[in-house]
């Protein structure tokens, strides 16, 4: 089967007519959630190719249980956001067969355990950057991080 390519302009106006004339919206899908390739190639045309991109993978996974749903059903249930709105990163990850994508939106990081020192600070450090670099939210626990004026075995005497 041939895939099926699109250039930027047909998918936007494709995409402005989905969203009945909403250029921000249309500018906004076509840039961040429109399927593409490592050199830019778009491979949908509208949300609607989108929706069914999400619905097919969703009843594939769902078809390994009892009571699966079709594809037709999730697709209702995406088609124009009306009952089941993704988050960002799902609506570009989920089914997407041409680039590795994360399908979550946001993190909480942190280390178990005794991790009050530099290293520690550095290693949390290289995680966030990591995330961030995927398009992914991050949060910190810092429990970790002892409370100012906490004695440390150093010449400053405290934190």
């Amino acid at each position: 089967m041939e895939v099926q390519t699109y250039s930027y302009e047909e998918s936007f106006e494709a995409t402005l007519q989905y969203f009945q004339g909403d250029e921000l919206a249309a500018k906004v899908w076509v840039n961040k959630y429109a399927v593409k390739d490592s050199f830019g190639t778009i491979y949908e045309k509208s949300p609607e190719d989108m929706h069914w991109r999400i619905a097919n993978e969703v009843a594939r996974v769902d078809a390994k249980y009892p009571n699966p749903m079709s594809a037709e059903d999730f697709f209702k249930l995406f088609d124009h956001f009306k009952y089941i709105i993704p988050q960002g990163s799902p609506m570009s990850g989920i089914g997407n067969d041409y680039q590795i994508a994360s399908l979550s939106n946001c993190f909480v990081i942190g280390i178990e355990g005794e991790a009050d020192s530099y290293g520690a600070v550095i290693k949390i450090d290289e995680e966030q950057v990591q995330l961030m670099k995927r398009r992914g939210g991050v949060g910190h626990d810092l429990s970790h991080i002892r409370p100012k004026g906490s004695p440390v075995k150093n010449s400053a005497l405290t934190s």
